[in-house]
């Protein structure tokens, strides 16, 4: 069913010898169920921001990213957005040729244009990305979309994540999304929730109040409304040194674009609007969940979370795993997953039909894929790209 899945989905290219994904895929047909799925329940949006060009080429990620989001798509269909930054308009383009809609967007607001001198002057020193990275939030004006999920690119979609949809869409109990949240002995807010995320704990002491959100993953319900308000809150800049946005979130890494603003407006002006979810199941990034270093498969030190007993995101079982972030990847030696993709051409350079495999691997902290290969899960697929 994936291989007819996968070769229903490809358009020949006009280009001789070259193929593509269609932007527009038939319906999946449900893997693993006796059951197919005709009509979905809604259309989510799925978004990723370029905010440059590097060295790296971006269209196999994206690729790989939009075939793992198609291959989870039972119940809710998808679509894809890639927004651009005008210094990143060469390379993001090209995402449109394996089935993105390109979104040009400059910043939301021109540094200029910041009243708070503070925030004018740092700002595009701060993060990953600068100033640019702030256009993760014209994410808020596809409203086209009841949902749109914002992702990093070098994100894995392993699972449908169905139940954070059902759960905003007003489908589904509080019961089914106890399971996944990060925080559940905590009440869940009457009322409509706004967005779901996860909190990136290694970036702030445990004691620190507002801790910032992990910028690769974002599920949120657009509005025009939102958008302005937060466009409002980068133009008058009341990000102060040493306290952050408000002088309540922040200052840490990214504080003043995503990573800060996000909390801030949910956490600090908005609270009980929002979620966060379990680390361990979406965003899962196998960090270590304690202050000081791991040595020979013994945690040490306090938890980031600030609990007396955190879970080791480490050990959770692929099973278990809906996203997955390959923010840190290093050597098999130190950690329990990887990526490898292999780009397939043919004498005269073209990408052949068997494009691109992708295969991460998932392993419990101290298990070795090759000498112990019962205790390793691998997940096997493959996608075309337009060469």
């Amino acid at each position: 069913l994936i291989v007819w899945e996968i070769r229903q989905s490809l358009s020949i290219d006009p280009t001789p010898g070259l193929r593509q994904l269609s932007a527009d895929p038939p319906p999946v047909v449900v893997v693993n169920s006796d059951v197919a799925i005709s009509k979905k329940v809604a259309t989510v949006g799925y978004a990723v921001s370029i905010t440059g060009c590097g060295a790296d080429p971006l269209i196999e990620g994206a690729a790989v990213l939009k075939h793992a989001i198609h291959q989870s798509s039972v119940k809710y269909d998808y679509k894809m957005y890639a927004i651009v930054h005008p210094d990143g308009e060469e390379c993001g383009s090209q995402l449109a040729n394996v089935g993105y809609t390109i979104l040009m967007r400059d910043t939301p607001v021109a540094v200029e244009d910041i009243k708070g001198e503070y925030l004018r002057t740092k700002i595009k020193d701060n993060g990953c990305c600068g100033e640019k990275e702030l256009i993760k939030l014209e994410a808020y004006t596809i409203i086209q979309h009841p949902i749109v999920v914002h992702l990093d690119l070098d994100t894995l979609v392993l699972q449908p994540m169905d139940k954070v949809f059902d759960y905003m869409l007003g489908e589904a109990s509080e019961s089914s999304i106890q399971s996944v949240i990060q925080w559940k002995d905590l009440p869940i807010p009457q009322g409509e929730i706004n967005a779901f995320f996860t909190r990136d704990y290694n970036m702030v002491n445990p004691g620190t109040k507002y801790k910032p959100v992990q910028g690769g993953f974002l599920v949120l319900r657009p509005s025009m409304e939102t958008y302005n308000n937060f466009v409002d809150i980068v133009r008058e800049g009341d990000f102060r040194g040493g306290s952050g946005w408000g002088g309540k979130v922040g200052p840490f890494y990214g504080s003043m674009t995503f990573q800060g603003l996000i909390p801030y407006y949910y956490d600090y002006l908005h609270p009980n609007t929002s979620l966060e979810l379990n680390h361990c199941i979406y965003n899962q990034m196998c960090d270590n969940p304690r202050v000081d270093p791991t040595v020979k498969d013994v945690v040490h030190g306090k938890c980031r979370t600030g609990e007396d007993h955190c879970e080791d995101c480490r050990s959770r079982p692929i099973e278990d795993v809906v996203t997955a972030h390959f923010r840190s990847v290093k050597n098999l030696g130190g950690v329990c997953r990887r990526a490898e993709i292999e780009f397939k051409k043919d004498s005269v350079g073209n990408y052949t039909d068997n494009g691109i495999e992708y295969v991460p691997i998932w392993r419990n902290r101290g298990v070795d894929p090759v000498k112990d290969p019962d205790r390793t899960m691998s997940i096997n697929s493959k996608v075309i790209v337009k060469g």
